[in-house]
Order: structure tokens, then C-alpha cells, then sequence
């Protein structure tokens, strides 16, 4: 800067010459020239700017012609925020200024910055301000930074926020203005599944940019206004805004944006985009490395959000389709304990009226008839527990609360058990206070907590005591159940009063149980107003506590009522100590009188086929020894040999190795599960590789189980006895289910068969006798006996489905033809409809005929149905490269959007039920079903009440 003051004629500045400046300024300007500091000197009226070599790239592009000019027309853009600290310094008051936004125009535009400056008065030789000493800092990347980084923590919260996709866009929308300095406008879309186009989700910032906001991107056009398809990884710079959309304006600024970044988003773990965040550049900073990086960040956390919420939404999934499980195992129950009931009531009351005939005197009879009532009784405290339980899920319990003595009632239903707590060599405490305890509870109820805490802890007692403890503590209750027994792991303790939950593996008496004795006793407390909890050491024991209010004041009083108004159940008890004593006897039993065991020999029902495939053949010639006996061994020495075999071979199971050459026994099973006609043939896999993950490795890979070599030979064949036998159950189900199709297919269409030539008999002699109100009763029935025709072959269909037995039996065809057939038939069901195609020529396909028919039929009646009052139906077909379209167009009722996503659901129905619009909801699933076999896809397209086009896609041959 000092060679650049010497060469310049400031004989032509307001300064003037070099040797007539003043002594105050030569020493300023020297002092400045010999800083490292960016410092400027601005001097006289004029205010003639002077600077050092630190300050040049503050002056950027500006710079040469700066030097020498007027500071206040150099530097007019920022005069604005710091021109009143200017003129402060030359009233002679120095100021300090720290990281000021300004807006320079040092580089061709209008550029946001940030400054750290002071403005200090030099005094001249007069005593006044000569000039202005102006040390200053650029701080524009430190204030840039921190502002993006304070965006993207802000966006990250704010988007942590959202629980679906749409959120993302709406909470983005939402707060826009926050982020708009960075991000003038801000765009996401979603891609499609197939991945051919992009939809808007969210636009923001363009309020005055709406042709910016394109609602639809097709990715294979190449004159699309956002080029997505040259985003795949990496973000796309685009600079040529204003060629590609022409005028708009978007905040803060009054310039216009001239560039924007597209970046693609990703869900965790896909190669491909999810979707493009489309985002505006600042018109005030230009595109630079770290403005990039930013940009690159957000597509980072729009990635993060995005997988987030599809994690979350996935998750939810799973907790509903857990939730349906448990209301579908808590309904299935309830049906068959009502069904059980029944034959349970004819067979215990023979059994009872058996106990006392004569032949009861016969000791092997007894024990026989003994224990089959004994277990009878058992069953049906189970059935009865398992109605009890769905009872009080569905809120259909009936309770009656009513004052009763709970002292002496809790003592004599404790007292029920002495007798066989002690006969298995136990102590029974009770505790209850002396005198009367008088608390309101359902009497029925009560008894089955007690009875199910008390046979809990004997089932899971060996030895010391059980107590039972019943104390008034201030106005509540308190009951325990304490036993000195095998005690309860600390991580299943949160557990133990969830439906359905065991505890696998308990040392107990029994392993046996249905898993809600303890849920039960837990709502069942809940409807008095009270709370249980347990305590347990593995171990030592456990303590089962309940608290529960006294008094009435807490029940709803409709169903407080006088002493004895409920009696007891009193065979309740009897059936809780039946199941005791079948503990207890079957112990003392054994021990009495030891039986010896006889020979462990197999009865097979039929011999079976293994396939034993291992590359050792010292290993193979001893699992052949072995299985001989009882088995038809054939042998393979590697997976591709067994496949080769299975070519002609139908083993009811495979044995099979792991490490092996050529074709290992994983890509075996996989081959083996992909083959249609064998993918039901059982497989073991033998490895010498142990350990719990192995294990679970092998089965996760499909095997039925995982045997770790040594083992034991009796192992093998009871695993391999018990696979045969439950495959063959399996197949015989599935036979038996053919059958029933079989059966019921016949069953259901004859019936409906005659009734179809009953009406048509109907309706001609109508006609004959010219009886029009006749004519079209007959016509009508004929139409509902269609339709019933159509509802029982969807019906079957939907059963085939859930069997695996709905095959496919493609041929070729002229889908024209197809069409212009189903056409005819619907429209015969309905003359007030016009249902138009303008297919001609022969367009061959090849696919299962009758199906394909079925989807387009059940795809017409539906347009029909839905569209009483808009006559006109629009079929219509086209082909794009290797696959046919095939799309239905009514202008009825249409489906609201949140319903769309659900509709080819099985047993799915909108509100349009709720609007005299009939149906099952399966129509919709079975083409949904028929065309995903055939490779296709199906959509709709729909708003409401303007109509619903349902279209689908099969691929067609070259």
C-alpha cells in the first residue's frame, strides 16, 4: 500500500501533494502503513480514505480505485447502520462497534457482512479533528457460522417434533421466518415408489415465488424446471434462476435469489432418495465452500428426520399390529371358553355321578376317573378364567359391591388350602384381625384373587411356608400373599400382571399355565379401587401385596348394594384345589410307589423319507446307522447333490450340514424355500459351529432347528421324530382345508345355482303373462343372486389366499376382448350406467385370464356402486414400454385422502358404509392380491365427490 500511495498524483485528490500534507497526517498514514492490523485512515472533510495492507481484502473487488476515495462514498451501503458513529468520531467521541451486520457492495452486489470496528478522532496540529483512526476486524465467517449452526440445531429440534412425514413439511412451513436469511425459500418433495416422479410435500418462502413451487417433477423429463434426476448423491448448484422461472420475489431481501441448491434426502440404510429439499441461496452472500457445506448439513438432518419418523411410524405399526394380536387372542379366547363350557358341564356331571357308582371300588378305576375329573375341573377353572379375563377387557363384567365380614370370609378361603399345604410338607399362616372387617366387594371376585394368589404361590412353593396377612393400615386394606418359594428374576418383575406373560423356565411345580391368573387378579383388584404389586428375591420368594380403599365412597354407587345380595361360588375353591391336589398327588404318587420306567421305544405312525446331506462320509454313514431303523435314509454329499435329488425326491425332512463344498446347507434351504412344491419339506441343520448366536443365525435363516455337533443320538431322533410329526399335521390341516374349499365351493354354489334358474324360470313366465311388477321383482332377485354369487367366490377366494391355494393358471389372451366381455356383464346390472371403451385391436396378454377378469369386474361394479347419481364410467387402456395399464374412471363420491392409503386392505370399509354404500371390504384386496402375483401394481387416484380412478399395471412380454 505505501508503493501504491507513492505512485498515485494526489495533486488531483482533495489531500493534495504528498509533501504538503500536515505532520499528523504523515504520522497517522505511517503508523497505519506499518500496522499488521487491518486499520484505514479517513482524513479531512472529504474524508479521504487511506489504508494498509491488512485492510485490502476488505475492500475486495473495490480495491485499487478505493484508495483515495471518499469514505463515505466508498462505503455508502453501510453508512446505514454505521454512519451516526461515523460522525460521532468526527465530533471528536471515539466508538467501538462489535460484529455488525452491514450490507457492502465490494464485489458487485449488495454482500452481507459482519464487522468488529472502532471509529477514533485524529487530532491535527490546530487541537481539532483532522481525521478518523478506523482499526476494524471482519467477522463474517465466524457470524455466518454460528447463525447456520444455530439453523440447523433449530431445524433438527423442530423437525424432532414430527411423527409423520407430512409434519416435516408442515412444521418446516411453519417456521420458515426463523431461517430466513439463510434460506429464502425452502421446497421438499417426495418421490414416488416407483421412483418416476416427485410430489410437493412442503413450500415455503414463496409467497410471491409460486411458480418456483412446481407440484408435480417427472424425472425422465429433461426440460423439468428442478433437474432431479442428476441428483443422486451430491448436491446440485443451480444458478440460472431467473432464465428458468423469470420474476419473483422472496424475503428478506428486495433482490431476488439467483441460485438454489437441490438436495437429494435418504432414509437410513437406502441407496436411493427418498425425496429433494430444494433451497433457496441468500441474494446477499454468493455460493462458497462453506455455504455449501451448510446446505449439505440440512439435507443431512431432513435425512434424519425423515428416517426418524418412518422408524417411528414403522414402530407404530408394530405396536397396533401387537395390539390387534392381543385383541384377536383375547376374542379367539373368549369364543372357545364359551364353546368349552358346554361339553365341559355333560362331561363333569357324568363324571360326578360316577364318583358314586359301585365300580368306583375297583382302585384302578377310581384313580382313573378320579383324575379325569380332577383335570375336567381343571380345564374348566381355565375356561373360566380365560371368560372372566375377555369379560373385563370388553367391559361387559357384571360387579356388585356389598359390605361383607372380609376377615373371616379371607380366613375360610385361606383355611381351603391347609390341608394340602400341608400334606406337601408346608406351613399355611393366616393373619386377620380379630374382629369384624367390614370393606364393600364384589364376593365372587374377591374369591378369585385370593384363590388365584394362594394356588399361585403353592404352584411355586417346594418347601417353608405360605402366608396370608390381612391388615387395616388408616383407611385402606392391605392383603399379602408371602412365600418362601423359587422367587421371581428382577427383570421380570415389571411384567408380571401383563396378559399373557409367563415366566419361562420357573422351577416350580408346574410349567403349565395360560399366562392371565395374575392379569386377571390385577384388573379384577382395579375395579375395587386398588393397586397390586409384587416383591420377590430369585430365590427366596415372593410377596404379592394388594391395597384397597375402604368404605363405598370410591365405587360408582349404581353398583353398591345391602348385605347379601351375592352369594358365593362355592364349587370355585373346589376347582383351585382339584388342580392342587393333581400336583401334590402326582409327586406323592411317584414317590410311594416308584414304577419302573418302561423302554423309550418309538411307535411311529408310518415310516418316513429323511434326506441326510453332509460332505463327511464317516458322518454320514453313522447319522444313516442311526436313523435306519426307523427311517427311509437317502444321502447327499453337498446342496447342490440334494437339489439335484429333490428333482425327484419328496423327503418328509432334510438333515443337513452347514460348511460344506460346492453348495453350503444355507444356500441349500434357500433354494429349497424358494421351490413352490418342496417349500414345505421340515430342515435340521447339523454344525460343529456352538455358541447362542450360531444358533440363532441358522435359525433366522429358515431352519426348522439347529442341532450342534457332538449330540446326542436319542436327541436327533426325538427332533427329527417331532418335526416329521408336526409337518405331517401341518399337511394333513391343509389337506383337510382343501377339502373344506372343495367342499364348501360346491356347497355354496349349488344352492345359489338353483336359485339362479328358479328366478329366470320366474321371470319369463312374468313376461308371459305380462306381470311387470312381477317382471321386476324376478329381476331384482336375479341381480342379488349375482351379487351373492360374486360374495361367495370372493369369499372362497380370500380363504385360498390365507391357505397359500390360490394359484395362478396364466394363458394368452386379447385383453380387448377380456374387457368388452366384462363390460357386457355389469352393464346388464346396470342399465342407467354408461360405461364407455375405445380398446380395439388385439392386445395380447398373458396371465390368468378368469383372475384378471375377476379384478376388472369387481373394479366396474365398484365404479357402478359408488357413482349412483354420474352415469358415466370410462375404461381405458395403455402400454409404456413393457408394461399395460389397465384404468377405471368414475365421477361418484370419491375417497377422502387418508382413506386411500388403506383401501386395498382386507375387511377395510370407509365411511361411505355409514352412507348406504354396502360392502365387505375384500372386493378390493383380492385384486390387490391377484395383480401383485401377477408382478403388477395397483393405485387409485381420487377426490371426493368428484370421482375415483383405479388403475393397475401388469408387465407384458416383447
Amino acid at each position: 500500500m505505501g508503493a501504491l500511495i507513492r505512485s498515485m498524483d494526489w495533486s488531483k485528490n482533495p489531500l493534495g501533494p504528498v509533501e504538503n500534507w500536515p505532520q499528523s497526517l504523515r504520522t497517522s498514514v505511517s503508523l497505519c502503513l506499518s500496522s499488521t492490523f487491518p486499520i484505514l485512515i479517513a482524513w479531512g472533510p472529504e474524508t479521504i480514505q487511506i489504508y494498509n495492507d491488512a485492510y485490502r481484502p476488505i475492500c475486495g473487488a473495490m480495491h485499487p480505485e478505493s484508495m483515495g476515495m471518499n469514505f463515505r462514498v466508498c462505503w455508502e451501503s453501510a453508512l446505514e447502520v454505521v454512519g451516526d458513529k461515523f460522525t460521532q468520531g468526527q465530533m471528536g467521541e471515539g466508538t467501538y462497534i462489535k460484529d455488525q451486520q452491514m450490507f457492502l457492495f465490494r464485489y458487485g452486489y449488495l454482500e452481507e457482512a459482519f464487522m468488529t470496528f472502532s471509529f477514533a478522532p485524529i487530532r491535527d496540529e490546530t487541537g481539532g479533528v483532522g481525521g478518523i483512526f478506523h482499526p476494524i476486524t471482519e467477522t463474517t465467517d465466524k457470524m455466518l457460522s454460528a447463525r447456520r449452526t444455530q439453523v440447523l440445531r433449530d431445524v433438527a429440534a423442530l423437525l424432532g417434533k414430527a411423527k409423520t412425514i407430512e409434519d416435516i413439511g408442515l412444521l418446516t412451513t411453519q417456521h420458515h421466518n426463523d431461517f430466513v436469511n439463510d434460506l429464502p425459500f425452502l421446497l421438499f418433495y417426495i418421490l414416488s415408489p416407483e421412483g418416476e416422479n416427485a410430489a410437493l410435500l412442503s413450500a415455503a418462502g414463496v409467497e410471491n415465488a409460486s411458480h418456483l413451487a412446481v407440484n408435480e417433477i417427472n424425472l425422465s423429463d429433461r426440460d423439468s424446471k428442478w433437474p432431479f434426476s442428476e441428483v443422486q448423491s451430491a448436491p446440485l448448484v443451480i444458478d440460472d434462476l431467473n432464465e428458468r422461472f423469470g420474476d419473483f420475489a422472496c424475503k428478506p431481501y428486495p433482490e431476488k435469489p439467483a441460485s438454489a441448491v437441490i438436495l437429494p434426502v435418504f432414509l437410513s440404510g437406502k441407496d436411493s432418495p427418498f425425496g429433494y429439499i430444494v433451497a433457496g441461496v441468500s441474494a446477499r452472500r454468493a455460493m462458497d465452500e462453506e455455504y455449501l457445506g451448510f446446505y449439505t448439513l440440512l439435507a443431512n438432518t431432513f435425512s434424519t428426520a425423515v428416517s426418524n419418523v418412518y422408524a417411528y411410524e414403522q414402530e407404530q405399526k408394530r405396536a397396533q399390529a401387537l395390539a390387534a394380536i392381543d385383541r384377536s387372542k383375547t376374542a379367539f379366547f373368549s369364543n372357545v371358553s364359551h364353546e368349552f363350557r358346554t361339553p365341559l358341564t355333560l362331561m363333569l356331571g357324568p363324571l360326578e355321578d360316577l364318583q358314586r357308582h359301585a365300580i368306583m371300588k375297583d382302585p384302578q378305576v377310581r384313580e382313573t376317573v378320579l383324575a379325569t375329573h380332577r383335570n375336567a375341573l381343571r380345564l374348566l377353572k381355565l375356561v373360566n378364567n380365560l371368560l372372566d379375563f375377555s369379560r373385563v377387557e370388553a367391559g361387559r363384567v357384571k360387579v356388585a359391591y356389598q359390605p361383607l365380614d372380609l376377615a373371616g370370609f379371607t380366613a375360610d378361603l385361606a383355611s381351603s388350602f391347609r390341608s394340602i399345604i400341608e400334606k406337601a410338607g408346608m406351613e399355611l399362616i393366616v393373619e386377620t384381625p380379630a374382629t369384624e372387617l367390614e370393606a364393600y366387594v364384589d364376593i365372587q371376585m374377591w374369591e378369585k384373587i385370593v384363590l388365584n394368589l394362594l394356588s399361585n404361590a403353592f404352584k411355586y412353593t417346594l418347601q417353608g411356608s405360605i402366608i396370608l396377612k390381612l391388615e387395616v393400615l388408616g383407611n385402606m386394606v392391605e392383603l399379602a400373599v408371602i412365600d418362601t418359594g423359587v422367587g421371581i428374576p428382577e427383570e421380570e418383575l415389571p411384567h408380571m400382571f401383563e396378559r399373557f406373560h409367563r415366566v419361562e423356565n420357573s422351577a416350580g411345580r408346574t410349567h403349565e399355565g395360560s399366562g392371565i391368573g395374575l392379569s386377571l387378579v390385577s384388573e379384577l383388584v382395579h375395579l375395587h379401587g386398588g393397586e397390586i404389586k409384587v416383591e420377590s428375591t430369585l430365590g427366596e420368594g415372593s410377596k404379592f401385596t394388594i391395597m384397597m380403599p375402604l368404605g363405598s365412597a370410591h365405587l360408582p354407587q349404581e353398583l353398591v348394594y345391602d348385605k347379601d345380595y351375592q352369594a358365593s361360588a362355592s364349587n370355585l375353591r373346589e376347582s383351585f384345589l382339584q388342580e392342587a391336589s393333581g400336583l401334590l398327588g402326582n409327586e406323592y404318587a411317584n414317590a410311594a410307589s416308584p414304577k419302573e420306567e418302561p423302554e423309550n421305544v418309538y411307535q411311529g405312525e408310518e415310516e418316513g423319507k429323511v434326506l441326510l446331506v453332509d460332505d463327511n462320509a464317516d458322518m454320514r454313514d453313522y447319522l444313516k446307522r442311526l436313523l435306519q431303523p426307523e427311517f427311509t435314509v437317502y444321502t447327499a454329499v453337498n446342496g447342490a447333490d440334494a437339489l439335484e435329488q429333490l428333482m425327484s425326491l419328496s423327503p418328509d425332512l432334510i438333515l443337513s450340514d452347514i460348511m460344506m463344498p460346492v453348495m453350503d446347507g444355507k444356500a441349500l434351504l434357500a433354494k429349497l424355500r424358494e421351490k413352490e412344491e418342496k417349500h414345505w419339506i421340515p430342515l435340521i441343520f447339523l454344525s460343529a459351529r456352538a455358541g447362542e448366536e450360531s444358533r440363532i443365525d441358522g435359525l433366522e435363516a429358515g431352519a426348522d432347528d439347529y442341532l450342534v455337533k457332538p449330540f446326542s443320538g436319542q436327541e436327533l431322533l426325538s427332533k427329527v421324530r417331532a418335526q416329521i410329526k408336526i409337518n405331517r399335521i401341518r399337511r394333513h390341516n391343509e389337506q383337510h382345508m382343501r377339502d373344506f374349499v372343495a367342499v364348501a365351493t360346491h356347497e355354496l354354489k349349488t344352492p345359489l345355482t338353483a336359485l339362479s334358474g328358479y328366478v329366470q324360470v320366474i321371470e319369463m313366465k312374468a313376461r308371459k303373462l305380462q306381470e311387470e311388477s312381477l317382471t321386476h321383482v324376478a329381476d331384482r332377485a336375479r341381480h342379488q343372486v349375482i351379487k351373492m354369487s360374486k360374495l361367495v367366490d370372493d369369499l372362497l377366494d380370500v380363504s385360498k389366499l390365507d391357505e397359500g391355494m390360490l394359484y395362478l393358471k396364466p394363458e394368452h389372451f386379447d385383453l380387448n376382448e377380456l374387457i368388452n366381455e366384462t363390460i357386457l356383464d355389469v352393464q346388464s346390472t346396470a342399465s342407467k350406467h354408461q360405461i364407455s371403451y375405445g380398446g380395439k385391436g388385439n392386445l395380447k396378454l398373458s396371465a390368468d385370464r378368469d383372475k384378471i377378469g375377476q379384478v376388472i369386474t369387481n373394479l366396474l361394479v365398484n365404479a357402478v356402486k359408488y357413482a349412483p347419481e354420474a352415469p358415466q364410467i370410462d375404461v381405458f387402456t395403455e402400454t409404456d414400454g413393457n408394461m399395460l395399464t389397465v384404468g377405471i374412471r368414475d365421477y361418484g363420491i370419491g375417497i377422502k385422502n387418508e382413506d386411500q392409503q388403506h383401501v386395498f386392505k382386507r375387511f377395510y370399509r370407509t365411511d361411505s358404509a355409514h352412507r348406504g354404500f354396502q360392502g365387505f371390504g375384500i372386493g378390493l384386496y383380492l385384486c390387490s392380491e391377484i395383480i401383485n402375483r401377477h408382478g403388477g401394481h395397483i393405485n387409485l387416484e381420487s377426490e371426493p365427490d368428484k370421482g375415483s380412478l383405479f388403475y393397475f399395471k401388469l408387465p407384458v412380454e416383447n
